[in-house]
């Protein structure tokens, strides 16, 4: 898969902006603050229909603007596509596949893969669950639609049982009502942690390679899948666990299991990276996990996604800056930094949202 062309209007800091990318390595180049990290946000929107950055869509629009425009052309394996989002302060960002308008975020996944990496993604492995969710979300839902549309009907069924808690007047009565919202859960519960699982399973093996490649096989990677395990019984297990913590719950105001609760162990030669890593090892590690999500997705759809790298060398030292190098070369790649002397690839100076040269 290449991004073949990008073109920017009225987008962050660029008034109006075409990019035409080669397919190897492609560097944006320049000193900080001069929008090239824009340039990975709007590639990304445009797979994901959201940013890594922001959650108000109306913050990317050129100060001063009421539009914004993000048009990239994917050159596919099999097909080629094109992919168009409007950003309006007056309306809700509109977003077309090939010319015609989609409704919901979920018919966008797919048409185009790309994977993302910074220094933030440090907090996939040293933060909260929530990141270590966000990242099987993402990419998982790249390559199956049908888990992103469960991820939205599990939120809605979470919602109304957590609501259902709040609002009733006590235990025996909700004890009358809740039956139908924990079944429920239980059911989307296990086909959500059946996707999560099988990519873990994936993922594993994939990241330990990377990450032997990277750190000159001085650590043992280790990934586990924290949450209930797919089994036979996987719901009536979870059913009696919700009957179970159903007093803790209703005091609680909110539903305390379920695949919303589930996380990702990491470990290096055994030992917990999220508590007792050191900056690199942690580092190294979020790095592994993102070259791993380049080879599932390949497996998966047949061609490797877009490799996006935003400010990465700062954080690497020589060695691994190369290796890492050695590594994208399998895949169309976009980086950004502030100096390049590390290997052939097409430079796009970067100043004040402008391509000078």
């Amino acid at each position: 898969m290449k991004l073949q062309k990008l073109t920017l209007k009225n987008y962050r800091n660029y008034s109006s902006q075409e990019f035409e990318f080669s397919d190897g390595l492609n560097v944006l180049l320049g000193k900080n603050a001069q929008g090239k990290t824009n340039i990975l946000e709007s590639i990304f929107y445009a797979v994901i229909g959201r940013s890594f950055k922001t959650s108000k869509d109306k913050e990317v629009i050129l100060w001063g603007q009421d539009r914004a425009l993000i048009k990239a052309e994917f050159e596919r394996k099999y097909r080629d596509v094109d992919i168009e989002i409007t950003f309006d302060k007056a309306a809700k960002k509109t977003i077309k596949v090939d010319g015609i308008s989609i409704r919901r975020i979920g018919e966008l996944m797919g048409h185009a893969n790309a994977v993302f990496f910074s220094p933030d993604e440090l907090k996939l492995v040293k933060e909260s669950p929530e990141e270590r969710r966000r990242f099987m979300n993402i990419d998982i839902s790249q390559t199956n639609k049908r888990y992103f549309y469960l991820l939205g009907r599990y939120d809605k069924i979470l919602s109304n049982r957590n609501k259902l808690l709040k609002n009733s007047k006590d235990l025996e009565t909700l004890k009358q009502t809740i039956d139908i919202w924990d079944r429920a859960l239980c059911d989307c519960s296990e086909k959500i942690a059946f996707e999560r699982q099988k990519f873990i399973e994936e993922l594993a093996p994939l990241a330990a390679k990377a990450h032997e490649y990277i750190s000159d096989g001085q650590e043992k990677l280790e990934i586990k899948y924290d949450g209930l395990k797919c089994e036979d019984n996987y719901q009536a297990t979870m059913l009696k666990t919700l009957q179970k913590n159903l007093s803790k719950d209703y005091k609680l105001g909110y539903t305390s299991i379920g695949v919303h609760r589930d996380d990702i162990d990491i470990f290096l030669n055994g030992v917990e990276v999220k508590s007792f890593g050191s900056q690199g090892q942690q580092r190294t590690v979020a790095l592994s996990l993102k070259l791993a999500e380049l080879e599932i997705i390949k497996n998966r759809i047949g061609e490797y996604p877009i490799l996006l790298l935003d400010d990465v060398f700062s954080e690497l030292d020589k060695s691994r800056r190369k290796k890492l190098l050695n590594f994208t070369s399998k895949t169309q790649t976009i980086i950004t930094c502030t100096d390049f002397d590390e290997k052939e690839a097409k430079i796009f100076n970067i100043k004040n949202g402008r391509v000078i040269s």
